[in-house]
């Protein structure tokens, strides 16, 4: 792919290499780079390939196959990489851009799923809605069959009586809603929320109990289980 930016007799087949970049909605952009490439350089081709201009809140990063954040890439291709938000806007509605909304929406939505974001069953309730009406627009009886809420995975567990719950909120509250303006509004309720933004690392206290510590867009904070313990506003 990056052939055409190259002149032929620069080109030089040894040191090139297939990069894949996994994407917020799990898709993949693959392209060629060389060896000496920087990071910058494959940031920058992936922001001209999503048309992102907003670049500043996203990045980068390499995990292994065992999951863990390592710094450097492995000696060998295959080389994957993970697009992801690296600084989460205060304020979201206040982007510029509906590409960096919607992009920002799927990150908060990943975190929603992985347990990052930690919240109240009723604020649960109502950001799994705000997700359906985005996806699947009005409530539509004939469409969408009792349990239908249940064929999306919002957490990374939940009971009956929240898909009830998630439903009732998406037949009722937001009928009309188109998907640009469900998903300002879950930006703006997950805003709201202690854990938005939150990339916890964990660590000890100084009595040796487990806990995280992780940079918001509001402080620095230190978790214990689902508790903020610590905060210190930035």
């Amino acid at each position: 792919m990056l052939s055409r930016w190259m002149s032929g007799s620069s080109r030089n087949l040894d040191r090139e290499y297939n990069c894949t970049v996994r994407l917020l909605d799990d898709s993949e952009y693959t392209c060629t780079i060389q060896r000496d490439a920087k990071g910058q350089y494959l940031f920058d081709l992936l922001c001209h390939h999503l048309n992102l201009l907003e670049k500043d809140y996203f990045g980068i990063r390499f995990v292994d196959p065992d999951k863990q954040r390592v710094r450097a890439l492995p000696a060998q291709p295959p080389f994957t990489m993970c697009f992801r938000v690296k600084f989460y806007p205060t304020d979201p509605a206040a982007l510029k851009e509906e590409i960096t909304r919607y992009l920002v929406f799927l990150q908060i939505k990943r975190d929603l799923y992985h347990g990052r974001l930690l919240c109240k069953t009723s604020d649960a309730a109502l950001l799994a809605a705000y997700i359906l009406q985005a996806e699947i627009g009005d409530y539509d009886p004939g469409k969408h069959p009792e349990g239908y809420s249940s064929k999306f995975q919002f957490f990374p567990k939940h009971s009956e009586k929240l898909e009830r719950k998630i439903a009732e909120i998406h037949k009722s509250e937001l009928s009309g809603q188109t998907p640009a303006t469900s998903e300002l509004n879950f930006l703006r309720k997950a805003q709201t929320l202690e854990t938005y933004g939150v990339d916890p690392h964990p660590c000890k206290d100084v009595s040796g109990n487990a806990a995280f510590l992780a940079f918001t867009p509001f402080g620095f904070v230190v978790l214990q289980g689902n508790k903020r313990v610590h905060f210190i506003k930035w």
